[in-house]
């Protein structure tokens, strides 16, 4: 079997290391070891912030229809439900961006769902 030298790939994977360090501060863009801990820790809380970013916008689309509601006098619990029984299927994004560029539209929405939840 012939021998493998590991010279080459090695130098590869180093490279490619470097490169995703670049902009780090000293070391951490100059040492292998310490650039691929950075890059691996980075790259972790990337993965991890793209999920997180998801609940953030969730909770901020929550609390604008929330603050939308309540001021045409419901909660956002409520008049989720009233939404849903009315047979409006509107996600949440967008029922917040309603809530913020259009009242007088959110407003009307915040009616048919207290009627909904009257009848």
């Amino acid at each position: 079997m012939a021998r493998v030298k590991r010279a080459v790939n090695a130098r590869k994977n180093h490279k490619k290391v470097l490169k995703l360090a670049k902009g780090y501060y000293g070391g951490k863009s100059k040492l292998f070891r310490t650039a691929n801990e950075s890059v691996i820790r980075a790259l972790r809380n990337a993965y991890v912030g793209r999920k997180l970013k998801k609940r953030d916008f969730r909770k901020l689309w929550i609390a604008r229809i929330n603050a939308g509601a309540r001021i045409n006098g419901l909660s956002y619990s409520r008049f989720m439900n009233g939404i849903k029984l009315a047979g409006i299927d509107i996600n949440r994004k967008m029922l917040s961006e309603i809530a913020i560029n259009d009242p007088n539209g959110f407003a009307q929405l915040v009616e048919i769902a207290k009627k909904k939840l009257n009848a």
